[in-house]
């Protein structure tokens, strides 16, 4: 979709697509495509996936059930609406996705061991 009076950025877009093979054009000039901020928010909050990856590793006493509670409960929040929004955003999608699950994973680590943890101190 091309605007009535295209800006400069709009008709360098266009110059680019024109030199793409005919195939990707579309998916290049997509409302959610790699020439809008609805590619590149998501693409950069691919970060938040990596640093969950990287908390695997962390020693469970160390992992925030508060911030992994939020992160998990935003993503999933996040999933739906990029569902929902016009045009449906799938990159938003997945990486809200894997934002849940891997704050989720992370979660029931930290959960299971604060509950050992309690279950300790009340024996001893």
């Amino acid at each position: 979709m091309v605007p009535k009076n295209p800006s400069l950025y709009h008709k360098i877009m266009q110059g680019i697509a024109s030199q793409l093979p005919k195939k990707f054009q579309p998916v290049f000039l997509h409302p959610a495509g790699p020439t809008t901020i609805f590619f590149w928010a998501p693409t950069f909050k691919w970060g938040l996936v990596m640093a969950g990856l990287g908390d695997i590793n962390r020693p469970v006493d160390t992992i925030s059930l508060g911030q992994t509670t939020s992160l998990m409960l935003t993503g999933f929040i996040w999933v739906r609406y990029s569902l929902v929004i016009i045009p449906v955003n799938y990159n938003l999608l997945s990486v809200n996705l894997f934002v849940g699950l891997t704050n989720a994973y992370n979660f029931s680590r930290a959960l299971k061991y604060q509950m050992i943890e309690g279950a300790n101190k009340t024996d001893g």
